[in-house]
């Protein structure tokens, strides 16, 4: 098993508080499949998908509820692999 290394994520248990804490939504559709998809995979998050994950949290609720719902794609600047490995994530959640 490899050893959590300090700077990342899942080391610090702050930083995993602190990205629940931030997937709080207005939207309630947001909330419980954010919700639903942190339960199941917080704990295995890479820090590449944290990163895509804060990206997914920094839109309005109606743009991020569109890309779970497949009703768009990502703009040109968060259309990234890992952003995209994330929102396929959330929306098998």
């Amino acid at each position: 098993m490899s050893e959590i290394h300090p700077a990342t994520h899942q080391a610090d248990p702050a930083k995993r508080a602190r990205l629940r804490w931030r997937a709080r939504r207005g939207l309630l559709e947001n909330d419980l499949i954010i919700t639903r998809f942190l339960d199941l995979h917080e704990v295995t998050l890479s820090d590449d998908d944290v990163d895509a994950f804060s990206r997914l949290m920094d839109l309005d609720d109606n743009e991020l509820m569109s890309l779970i719902l497949a009703r768009k794609e990502p703009d040109p600047e968060l259309d990234l692999p890992h952003v995209h490995a994330v929102l396929q994530r959330l929306r098998l959640a």
